[in-house]
């Protein structure tokens, strides 16, 4: 019982030594940790994170069993590590970077387009459903929290509320915005025949063209939801964050369009819009006692 009384007491003694800002500062860690994991595992870098961890683990054997030529070599591996990781996540560090400036704007809240974005997800889907069976090569993106203005700038700025036949129109094999992408910004069309860089991942199916690599190329680079239809089949597809998802009905398209653009109307509304409206609610209740 005496080991037992001093590990209980040494626990006792421990937590008496935490701080509330320890608490946070461990939190705000595993938080961030939690983050970089989950981004990273949705992305086609992880295997690059996989093999960094494993070259570490091997440095770290090399050192114990005392051999020095692979110890020097991975050491000075090591020394323009932040280099190196600054080069091979480029791309991804952008986009970490432009979703804390977009988090730190939704905190504050910003008017939220409903039923255009709503009305933006019922036209392209018809759209798309049409061109699939035409076999229409169509590539649309919805923009998200990460502005586009410089793709847009590509293209024709276009301000028009996304109807079917529009759609239609502008991928319209004869006409002259057919070649690139449309834009779509708050519900409405903001430019159309729009470059985007293409995808530069080796693992990429062969039988997937350069509507479809662009496709996954812009979803690399930014958060938006890309809407692709392949001209040789016709298949529905979505890009996400460096993933596509190919073969979609057009219930299951409209579905994940959804899922995507309209999230919980709460959380997208910001902290502060959000705290005035519960402040209001309770100053409708007293009015009313």
């Amino acid at each position: 019982m005496g080991k037992l009384d001093e590990l209980a007491m040494f626990i006792k003694n421990f937590i008496a030594t935490i701080r509330p800002s320890d608490i946070l500062d461990m939190a705000i860690v595993a938080f961030l940790v939690y983050k970089l994991i989950s981004f990273f595992s949705k992305s086609n870098s992880m295997n690059v994170v996989k093999g960094i961890l494993i070259l570490v683990i091997v440095m770290i054997i090399t050192t114990m069993m005392d051999l020095p030529v692979v110890s020097y070599l991975l050491g000075n591996t090591f020394e323009m590590g932040l280099i190196i990781i600054i080069v091979l996540f480029q791309p991804e560090l952008r986009r970490i970077l432009e979703q804390v400036g977009g988090s730190i704007k939704d905190i504050f809240g910003h008017p939220v387009k409903t039923k255009s974005i709503e009305n933006a997800i019922t036209q392209t889907v018809l759209a798309c459903s049409d061109m699939s069976r035409s076999r229409t090569g169509a590539l649309l993106v919805f923009e998200r929290d990460i502005n586009l203005e410089s793709y847009i700038k590509t293209g024709t700025i276009v301000d028009a509320s996304p109807a079917a036949e529009l759609l239609k129109n502008l991928f319209f094999d004869k006409a002259p915005l057919h070649d690139g992408a449309v834009i779509i910004r708050d519900g409405r069309i903001a430019g159309a025949a729009c470059m985007l860089p293409l995808s530069g991942n080796a693992n990429i199916s062969r039988d997937l063209g350069m509507r479809h690599r662009a496709g996954i190329g812009m979803s690399e680079r930014s958060d938006a939801v890309v809407a692709i239809v392949s001209e040789e089949t016709g298949d529905i597809s979505v890009a996400m964050e460096g993933i596509i998802k190919r073969g979609l009905s057009p219930a299951t398209f409209e579905k994940l369009l959804r899922q995507e653009l309209m999230p919980q109307q709460e959380e997208k509304r910001g902290f502060f819009a959000r705290v005035k409206d519960k402040i209001a609610q309770r100053g409708k209740k007293r009015a009313g006692e």
